[in-house]
């Protein structure tokens, strides 16, 4: 069992659920790749490599996973969220072109810091945040 398995495993058994064979596909299928992916993307992805697990299934186990931060959901303007790993991953924000759909990944630890003192300054527990910044990359701003 590799580290997010056990992760994941210790996660739901502490709230009364059972790691199913189609809980561990799901996983298995989200560790394999590195990018950010949609749930719809994810369920073809599956069926494609002949793994049947219902679309039900694969946004309840999503949500799970994001609750047991192994992974982490983030919007990219459609009103539907893109997922991506964190577990074993930096921190990182978000640059989105919104003509061509690139993601810039990067950290900037002065975002990090200044959260930090907003937080302190307005006696507030921070549990997660979102950085992403839309607009145009190069190559679309030239165009």
């Amino acid at each position: 069992m590799n580290e997010s398995e056990k992760v994941f495993l210790d996660y739901i058994q502490s709230k009364g659920l059972k790691f199913t064979p189609e809980r561990k596909a799901i996983l298995n299928h989200v560790f394999e790749s590195h990018g950010h992916f949609e749930a719809e993307e994810l369920l073809v992805d599956m069926r494609k490599s002949n793994k049947r697990v219902s679309k039900a299934t694969i946004y309840r186990t999503l949500a799970l996973l994001v609750k047991s931060g192994l992974l982490r959901e983030v919007i990219f303007g459609e009103k539907h969220a893109h997922y991506e790993h964190v577990y074993g991953h930096e921190h990182h924000e978000h640059l989105v072109c919104i003509k061509c759909g690139k993601i810039i990944e990067f950290s900037d630890e002065r975002i990090e810091k200044y959260q930090d003192e907003i937080c302190l300054e307005n006696k507030f527990k921070a549990e997660s945040h979102r950085f992403q910044i839309m607009g145009y990359c190069e190559d679309c701003e030239e165009e």
